[in-house]
């Protein structure tokens, strides 16, 4: 049973000549001729899919790219002692990863689209997650290049182990001075080029592959360190990117569970959110559709934050008259984005900016003119409304809304409501007592 067992993850079994694996070996190393072509056009493709965050065009890129070839003649150097392939094959290497940085920042330097999509943003955050596909998409890549029959894996190994996608990432990075954005993509490729070459090493170690020359202890020691200390390189920040994302991930867990509990479970409508949980001072901004909340309720609500595991964490609730505007126009724009046509679209966001600009008043101002010509002012809230009058009738009035210390009587709130007609140069306003 245990003799079935091993021979069924036995890797001698239809592997082909060796001299011709590494005369193939040689041959993907080299980009002369028809391979550098392939690797322009892989480069103007992928930077193409990634500015138009087409998931299909970027697929195509790297199944037509030719990047795997250098990466898999470098660790197979390494595991036959082939210094001189090894030079060759990183020579190759870095001239084809300096040609993708060249041509795909002068694309998204010349682009006029330059807008962060999803595709370009899920190059720029590496983590372990992408060490282990770097390495076992590495592993099934050389398996594949030794066998008789090549198979269904090479392709999928292009597409797994992704190089083009983020060496296009680093040019966009470039072209847009995001330096954060070029340190991410080009670490997430330095990640899949060391491992794809280490799983190919010890793959070609444990297929006990002749080496070229005979080579002593001290140098078999030093080659063994390079490798520890590039793992070693490699695997330490992605370890705690990747511990950031898990954080990350349990704080927004932990925010639905709050927003959830407090608001949506007793009936409030959260029209708008946005979270910033970057630094060490991080912000939840809400907007509601109809509900308002005190200054004592915010503050209550904040408290609650460290009940639910949100740390450092500031609610910021927005409700004056142009905030609670915008926060409705972001959630009619949500869900026009999947129901209307684009024409459509373009249309009912004019009309909606239209409306914004009719409806933004300067609250602050108003409030503080307000406070020295009627002095009892302690709240002031302004917006427009609109009132049916008759089955097609519709009549628009800007509605004021004040609080207090004592109400003012008739001659002051119709002094108050001819000012602000003078000030907002409007004519149908009405001034409410709260």
């Amino acid at each position: 049973m245990l003799r079935t067992f091993i021979k069924m993850f036995n890797l001698h079994e239809g592997e082909d000549d060796r001299a011709k694996t590494l005369e193939i070996i040689k041959q993907n190393v080299n980009f002369t001729g028809a391979n550098m072509w392939i690797l322009a056009c892989a480069i103007i493709v992928a930077s193409v899919g990634l500015n138009v965050n087409s998931t299909a065009v970027i697929i195509g890129a790297m199944l037509i790219s030719p990047l795997m070839g250098p990466i898999v003649g470098a660790g197979f150097a390494l595991g036959i002692y082939d210094f001189d392939l090894l030079k060759k094959s990183l020579r190759n290497l870095a001239i084809s990863t300096i040609i993708g940085l060249v041509f795909s920042t002068m694309y998204f330097y010349i682009s006029p689209f330059k807008d962060v999509q999803s595709e370009i943003l899920a190059r720029t955050s590496p983590n372990i997650y992408d060490i282990l596909i770097a390495f076992f998409g590495g592993i099934v890549g050389v398996i594949a290049v030794t066998r008789v029959e090549k198979g269904n894996p090479i392709p999928g190994v292009a597409i797994a182990t992704a190089l083009m996608p983020p060496l296009c990432t680093a040019g966009f990075g470039i072209a847009t001075a995001n330096w954060s954005f070029f340190l991410g993509a080009i670490y997430l490729y330095s990640i899949n080029c060391v491992f794809i070459g280490i799983a190919t090493f010890l793959i070609i170690k444990y297929l006990k592959y002749a080496p070229k020359k005979q080579i002593n202890i001290a140098q078999q020691k030093q080659v063994r360190n390079s490798i520890t200390l590039l793992i070693l390189v490699m695997l330490v920040p992605s370890a705690y990117l990747a511990y950031s994302l898990y954080n990350e991930q349990q704080l927004r867990k932990n925010i639905d569970r709050f927003l959830n509990m407090e608001f949506v479970e007793n009936g409030y409508t959260i029209v708008y959110k946005k979270t910033d949980l970057k630094g060490k001072n991080k912000k939840i901004e809400l907007g509601f559709l109809t509900k308002r909340f005190d200054q004592d309720e915010i503050a209550n609500y904040n408290k609650k934050l460290v009940k639910y595991a949100i740390p450092n964490t500031k609610l910021v609730i927005l409700q004056d008259s142009t905030d609670r505007l915008l926060t409705l126009k972001g959630a009619i724009l949500n869900e026009m984005k999947g129901n209307l046509k684009v024409d459509d679209r373009d249309i009912r966001l004019a009309e909606l900016n239209s409306e914004l600009a009719q409806n933004r008043f300067d609250d602050v101002s108003l409030y503080n003119e307000s406070k020295i010509l009627f002095p009892a002012i302690q709240k002031f809230s302004i917006a427009n409304h609109r009132f049916i009058m008759q089955k097609d009738s519709v009549m628009k009035e800007t509605i004021v809304i004040i609080s207090s210390r004592k109400p003012l009587d008739i001659t002051e709130t119709k002094k108050l409501e001819a000012w602000l007609k003078s000030r907002l140069a409007i004519k149908q306003l009405k001034v409410l007592q709260e």
